[in-house]
């Protein structure tokens, strides 16, 4: 019996495992806490959950009479769910059969309907049957009616116009022509019909018929040359124009070409290769013969053509090519003939007829009109961005200030530029050789006016304005360059260019780098000339006051025409054609006009740096280690601050329009002064401990000189720029920190190594044994001291070789700055 049981709790456990989807849709159906429900449920943990510990157990009846009490109520539930489920099959069946009726029902009905409909539609069929046969009749017979009235026009209008062909009335066959065409269009469909395809070779036999009469008429009314005009100009001959617009296009086009030819017949042999007056001095004849015959046309023709085959531009046109082919010819046989000023007569005798012609007619006969680059309208006081139409003046180039962007170019309006014109761009390597010719003799003569006027009197109020022969240039060049864009914009430009690049670079050398004050070269590079005396009281050589505002003056100019020269490579490229705006650059002409600007400033810089060289000799030779107090600053530091107060404002005040150069100059300078200085203080050895602080003292007084440097003398206070002040601070901050390691005591050594190396944030042996050779210690205590520094280096970075020095990171800025306050109060207090 227990096995028997056992078997049955298996089944029964089996029986209830049901599927995870189905135990997961029951638990969202029916959500449920008690552990009775789970899937996993485990009798033994139930059991344990409800009693704990052993004393829980005392209350084990009152559990055993809730859960018989639970099992009660589901009996019950489970009781009347299933007595409920009894009748539920009988009523589904019942229900089912009753809908299978409806649906009968239902589909009776609309059977009925659609037989109904049925019989509805062949209804109205067989009343409308005869409505559709007497509509169809109708439209046939409306058809074939209209279709017969054409025929019956057809038929007379073919025979009225046979008739009329004959007796040549043109007038009443243009009319006539054009409905005959119209009405033949309906029998296109009906061309299998031999009666109206008769009729259709009628109307086209007629056609020819009539072009052929009416180039008969216009041959015998204007015969070809060498006979005598027997007709001219008749009403006959304009209706039969008329007649002309409805047949064949190539009627049209023959009587037009004729025509045209036996006008212009007389020019060709007037102005044969062989005439006088076909060569280029006389070509004003030819646009009066051709004004005079266009006068005549009007008068005479002007009537009889209609006024759409615009035959008057036609001949124009037709005269145009001709006249550019003769050109051509007469032009190659006696090239050696031609001269820039004939060149460039013919030229604008030429185009002033194009414009004419642009004028008076509208380009429509011309199949393919050349296309030009058009001329941009500009305005800036550059000479390539002023308007061309206003005449320019050397005060308006002159006039300084910033350039505006060239304009987008509008689109030509004259299709009849270069229809003649064309033919001259072959030849106009004789206007570029002269153009070669005059900026040669322009550029000798600047330099002869630069001779013989000598340099600019020094005026600081102009501010070092730009040399006149600079703006007299490149307006030369705009003029040459509208010139040349209004012969051609291919080849020639190109040419162009090439002169200008030419004469660009002539100017700079020439006129520019010529003029700056001699200077000769060594090892070092640019010094000047005079040698420097260090006698006490001796006068050092430099650059005069005219010398000064000559190198402003230059910078000036080598700085506008590097701009102007930029403006003047944009304005190439835009006249010349897209295929060739590649082969305009001018970027060599920029750097050498950047290099006058840089020797300029590199002038400027060693003048006054040569000029403080003396001062700084002097300190390098004073007896530091006899300094007994510390006073005000040094004559020395006097002496150069003197020097500076005069150069810098004449400088400033010349290069004021161009203040990016003058700032250059400034940061030139302190590069070049300060390392110098540096190199002049390790001379000073030994120096004692008021020595240096004397010395620390005048190193603040020309580190605050150098900070004012920019606006030195100047009522007007700026700022310097911050470029400018990191370099000065920087570099004096290491001159004061080399004085402040030299007042320093050396004993212990230690402390005076550590202290030079965080100070200096140098690590070059070479550097330490000039601050040893300043203090004036032995060679001794040098050798131990080298050694001690030596061991007392930071190691270096993996995978940097150890060398003779070694760069420390440098310094915070706000370690610096302690350092600074902390070195201007050593210095009150001394004071």
């Amino acid at each position: 019996m227990e096995e028997d049981e056992l078997d049955l709790a298996d089944e029964l456990e089996a029986a209830l495992q049901l599927a995870p989807e189905v135990q997961l849709a029951i638990e969202q159906v029916f959500p449920s806490q008690d552990p009775l429900d789970r899937a996993d449920f485990n009798a033994v943990e139930y059991i344990n959950t409800l009693f704990p510990t052993e004393q829980s157990l005392a209350n084990i009846d009152d559990v055993v009479n809730k859960i018989k009490l639970k099992i009660r109520r589901l009996d019950d539930n489970i009781r009347t769910v299933v007595r409920g489920q009894t009748n539920v099959g009988q009523d589904g069946r019942q229900a089912l059969e009753e809908a299978q009726k409806a649906i009968q029902q239902l589909f009776g009905k609309i059977k009925d309907i659609k037989d109904k409909a049925e019989k509805s539609e062949q209804m109205v069929k067989e009343i409308t049957r005869d409505i559709k046969q007497l509509d169809h009749a109708k439209r046939h017979l409306t058809t074939s009616i209209t279709t017969l009235n054409h025929l019956h026009m057809l038929a007379g209008g073919v025979d009225s116009l046979e008739a009329m062909t004959r007796r040549r009335q043109y007038g009443e066959v243009a009319n006539l022509l054009q409905g005959v065409v119209n009405v033949l269009e309906h029998f296109n469909k009906y061309m299998g019909i031999p009666q109206i395809r008769q009729l259709s070779e009628r109307v086209k036999a007629a056609q020819n018929e009539l072009g052929q009469q009416i180039l008969a008429d216009f041959e015998e009314a204007f015969p070809a040359q060498g006979t005598k005009r027997a007709g001219g100009p008749s009403n006959v001959l304009r209706d039969a124009c008329l007649v002309v617009n409805v047949l064949d296009p190539r009627i049209k086009q023959e009587i037009i070409k004729k025509f045209i030819k036996q006008h212009l017949s007389e020019y060709l042999v007037l102005f044969q290769e062989n005439q006088d007056v076909a060569w280029l001095d006389k070509i004003d004849r030819r646009y009066a013969w051709i004004k005079r015959q266009l006068v005549d046309y009007e008068e005479k023709y002007g009537r009889m053509f209609p006024q759409e085959w615009c035959l008057t531009e036609r001949i124009a046109v037709d005269f145009c090519h001709i006249t550019r082919t003769e050109l051509a010819k007469v032009m190659r046989t006696r090239a050696r003939e031609i001269e820039v000023k004939l060149l460039l007569f013919a030229i604008q005798r030429t185009t002033n007829f194009e414009g004419l012609l642009a004028r008076r007619f509208s380009g429509c006969t011309i199949s393919d009109a050349a296309v030009l680059k058009p001329e941009s309208p500009l305005a800036s006081t550059n000479p390539f961005l002023e308007d061309e139409s206003v005449p320019e003046t050397d005060e308006a180039v002159l006039e300084k200030g910033d350039l505006d962007k060239p304009k987008k170019p509008k689109v030509p309006d004259n299709p009849f530029h270069g229809l003649i014109s064309k033919c001259f761009e072959p030849h106009l390597y004789v206007y570029i050789e002269s153009q070669d010719k005059n900026l040669s003799e322009l550029v000798d003569r600047f330099v002869g006016d630069f001779r013989a006027q000598g340099p600019p009197k020094p005026n600081v109020d102009e501010g070092g304005a730009v040399l006149p022969s600079c703006a007299d240039l490149f307006v030369y060049y705009k003029k040459c360059m509208v010139q040349c864009s209004q012969l051609s914009t291919g080849e020639p430009m190109i040419a162009l260019t090439t002169i200008f690049q030419k004469y660009l670079r002539e100017y700079a050398w020439k006129i520019l780098s010529g003029n700056l004050p001699k200077t000769t070269s060594s090892s070092s590079g640019l010094t000047i000339t005079s040698l420097l005396k260090e006698k006490e009281g001796s006068e050092v050589a430099k650059f005069t006051l005219e010398e000064l505002c000559l190198i402003c003056s230059i910078l000036s100019t080598a700085e506008y025409c590097l701009a102007t020269t930029q403006q003047l490579e944009e304005k190439l490229k835009e006249k010349v054609d897209a295929s060739l705006v590649e082969r305009i650059n001018l970027m060599g002409e920029m750097d050498t006009f950047s290099i006058v600007i840089s020797n300029s400033i590199q002038l400027l810089v060693q003048d006054l740096d040569a000029a403080c060289d003396p001062a700084l000799t002097a300190m390098s030779k004073m007896q530091w280690q006899n300094v007994e107090h510390v006073g005000d600053q040094s004559p020395y530091v006097t002496s150069a601050i003197l020097h500076v107060k005069q150069n810098v404002p004449i400088i400033r005040d010349n290069l004021a329009s161009t203040r990016k150069y003058f700032t250059q100059f400034c940061i030139k300078f302190a590069n070049s002064f300060i390392p110098k200085f540096i190199n002049h203080l390790f001379k000073c050895k030994p120096i004692s401990m008021v020595g240096a602080e004397q010395l620390l003292l005048d190193t603040h007084s020309l580190k605050m000189v150098l900070l004012d440097l920019p606006s030195i003398g100047s009522q007007v206070v700026r700022k310097a720029p911050a470029s400018y002040t990191k370099i000065v601070v920087k570099g004096m901050t290491r001159a004061e920190m080399i004085l402040k390691v030299v007042m320093a005591p050396h004993e212990p050594p230690v402390v005076f190594v550590d202290n030079y190396i965080k100070l200096l944030a140098d690590c070059s042996t070479d550097t330490f044994q000039k601050i040893l050779d300043m203090k004036g210690l032995k060679r001794s205590e040098q050798s131990s001291m080298l050694d001690l520094f030596r061991q007392r280096l930071p190691a270096p970075p993996s995978g940097v070789e150890s060398g003779g020095s070694l760069s420390l990171p440098a310094s915070t800025p706000e370690q610096e700055s302690s350092r600074i306050r902390k070195l201007e109060k050593l210095i009150k207090k001394r004071l």
